[in-house]
């Protein structure tokens, strides 16, 4: 399989940079074998079906991006990804070559947070591992800077705190948003709770795994980063529920899908508690087993992301949607539309 595949063209204009109140995106809705249904996410309780059990990311983004300078005076940037120790967090930097082993980077922050990081690994993939002189969890939200992707061509603001976050958030750790979730408010949580639709979370801390560059000719070439994902035991009873009666399970965003189906992939079939980490690649043939429907955004191309819906809902059929979407003139990526979309064969 070619990742030339999984290519689409896409005019810039299309790209979202601020984000429509919640709610009130285009829904691009392809089920059955129909053509697809142009609709808005506010019709999703109308859309789903009394009994349907729906599955979102509690993950809450932390403002990892922080800016600094280092020996010389020459700006770096450095993007937490995870905590490897008390004071030390892997990281990417950018530019590397600014962030040797041994370098330090005093970080820019407001009064009195006064902050000083020093590169002590070099690590594969151009991470670095840096050690901070004082603990970052009490200045994160003064020095931090909202992680946008880089296809949004403005720097953070503040709105972006509170609106590159999902309602529900709960568990600090992701480094990007599920931005699937980015289109709920409360009033249409609560209007599907009213509509008889159960909702549930689970975890998945958003890495830089999600959104590595598939540079591989071959898609089977490309190796997945793991991450880190946690289900509750309550999740996996309305899910074993559901199954036993015929209801669907609803995936809000594709973390959903990677963290349901590895447990059910591990579980044979069966979707247990647990805190695991996966770095399941779902590409075209893979066998679904714990996912029904999927409420996704539009991805970027030859991306895992689109990979993954393709898997789903079928190769030709998503980049057929893809392309009447852009003709209708929808909004793609993190701050765009969505599609809500039924697994192939189903």
């Amino acid at each position: 399989m070619l990742t030339a595949d999984f290519d689409y063209t896409l005019p810039p204009e299309r790209i979202a940079q601020e984000a429509a109140a919640r709610g009130e995106s285009r829904l691009l809705c392809l089920d059955g074998g129909g053509p697809a249904r142009h609709r808005q996410v506010r019709d999703l309780p109308r859309l789903l079906t009394p009994g349907d059990v729906v599955v979102v990311n509690d993950t809450r983004v932390i403002p990892a991006r922080l800016y600094g300078r280092g020996p010389g005076g020459g700006k770096i940037e450095l993007l937490l990804v995870e905590k490897s120790g008390d004071d030390r967090w892997i990281c990417l930097a950018r530019p590397g070559r600014r962030a040797r082993t041994g370098a330090t980077v005093e970080i820019e922050g407001g009064p009195r947070t006064e902050l000083v990081a020093e590169v002590v690994a070099e690590l594969a993939g151009g991470r670095r591992e840096v050690r901070f002189d004082r603990p970052l969890e009490g200045l994160l939200d003064q020095i931090g800077h909202v992680p946008l992707p880089p296809y949004i061509r403005r720097p953070d603001r503040r709105a972006d705190r509170e609106r590159y976050q999902t309602v529900y958030a709960r568990s600090p750790g992701a480094i990007a948003a599920p931005t699937a979730g980015l289109h709920f408010d409360q009033s249409l949580l609560d209007e599907l709770e009213r509509a008889g639709i159960e909702i549930h979370a689970l975890t998945l801390h958003v890495g830089i795994g999600t959104f590595k560059p598939v540079t591989a000719e071959r898609v089977e070439e490309h190796r997945m980063e793991s991450e880190r994902y946690e289900i509750g035991a309550e999740l996996c009873e309305a899910l074993a529920a559901a199954r036993s009666d015929g209801r669907r399970t609803v995936a809000v965003g594709t973390t959903v899908v990677r963290a349901l189906e590895a447990a059910a992939r591990e579980g044979g079939g069966v979707v247990s508690p647990g805190v695991r980490r996966t770095n399941l690649f779902i590409t075209p043939g893979f066998r679904f087993r714990a996912v029904d429907l999927l409420l996704t955004n539009f991805h970027l191309p030859r991306s895992t992301l689109l990979m993954l819906v393709c898997a789903f809902a079928g190769r030709e059929r998503v980049l057929a949607a893809y392309d009447e979407a852009v003709r209708q003139r929808y909004r793609f990526y993190s701050y765009g539309d969505a599609m809500l979309a039924s697994r192939q064969g189903r």
